[in-house]
């Protein structure tokens, strides 16, 4: 019985530290030399500055940028505080959230729906192509520029479906601001 229980620990000690500690580092390593820019978040920099992630949602507010969809994970964009509200669709909080996003929202028309609704993580870095045309005519005015060189700017950047089929077209907000900066 002695030797079966000294075993058995020796048995989870190597295979803590095997599967624990040497699998992780060597795949973390593997990532950072095969995979650099992806196992680092796929950080975007301009003028020698991190501005944010390919990966990871942030907040736009101004008028001038386009806006992402809003945020449930903690205060905003919280990558510790990730998760969905849980709130259904007849929450009252749900809702006026809802209602005061189509408020702000302020253009004429149907609202689409992921410019009112977070993600189920909270930090979805992508919008649709249908929100990103919708916001067109206030960028455009608020910078000055034509409505087509815009709207062009946005089609320019829809992301099509991988291999065709899977996912949905999407629009990453981030990428699509700093492109818009260097076009004004």
């Amino acid at each position: 019985m002695k030797r079966h229980f000294v075993t058995a620990v020796l048995y989870t000690i190597v295979t803590a530290v095997l599967l624990g500690l040497v699998y992780p580092m060597v795949v973390a390593g593997l990532g950072h030399l095969l995979f650099r820019e992806k196992a680092n978040g796929q950080l975007m920099v301009k003028n020698g500055e991190i501005v944010g992630s390919r990966l990871i949602g942030q907040p736009f507010t101004g008028p001038r940028y386009f806006h992402s969809r809003p945020s449930a994970a903690g205060t905003g964009y919280d990558a510790s505080s990730s998760s969905g509200s849980n709130l259904g669709p007849t929450s009252k909080t749900l809702i006026d959230r809802i209602n005061s996003s189509v408020a702000t929202e302020m253009a004429a028309g149907d609202v689409p729906v992921d410019l009112v609704t977070a993600s189920g993580s909270g930090l979805d870095p992508d919008i649709t192509p249908a929100s990103a045309l919708y916001q067109v005519s206030r960028v455009a005015k608020e910078r000055g520029l034509p409505d087509d060189k815009v709207r062009g700017l946005v089609l320019q950047h829809i992301t099509p479906r991988q291999f065709g089929l899977l996912g949905e077209p999407r629009v990453n907000v981030l990428e699509l601001n700093m492109a818009l900066d260097q076009m004004s």
